[in-house]
């Protein structure tokens, strides 16, 4: 979810032929059944290999315990709860907060709002902003920026 910015219905339903490896692109159905392209880092796409070895389901890249459907996203949300419990992380997260930070790393490395907006699948782009609030890596580098530009006024 982290890696490519989806939801968790999103994540859960991946099929193995969304995965476009000579392109690295990921190809995601998202909310109203709107399609669209994510780039697939390199590292991640060798764990979804490894994961696929490890059920061979000719469908589903993360399915079930029959392997009829896709994994369900209580199953994720399970999995999550437990990550962050095993982490350490007291206070509550959710599995958005994934998709969260993807969109505000990007954003702090640089990367257009417009670009984020078609990766997140945000119709509005009022709904991207949402991730442009102040973290402390920006909060730093703009103190820097203003220090710069007010010395010797």
């Amino acid at each position: 979810m982290y890696a490519c910015g989806l939801r968790i219905g999103e994540a859960a339903t991946v099929e193995i032929a969304s995965v476009d490896s000579a392109s690295l692109l990921l190809r995601v159905i998202g909310k109203g059944d709107k399609e669209r392209r994510v780039p697939l880092p390199r590292p991640m796409l060798d764990d979804l290999r490894r994961l696929w070895l490890a059920h061979r389901n000719q469908r589903w890249l993360c399915p079930d315990r029959l392997g009829t459907g896709p994994v369900s996203k209580n199953a994720l949300w399970r999995t999550f709860r437990l990550s962050v419990r095993a982490a350490g992380i007291t206070r509550q997260v959710s599995p958005h907060a994934l998709r969260h930070s993807y969109a505000t790393r990007l954003l702090e490395s640089g990367v257009d709002t417009r670009v984020v907006q078609i990766l997140l699948g945000h119709v509005n782009i009022a709904t991207t902003a949402i991730y442009m609030h102040l973290t402390e890596p920006t909060r730093a580098s703009l103190k820097n920026i203003l220090d710069k530009l007010m010395t010797g006024l």
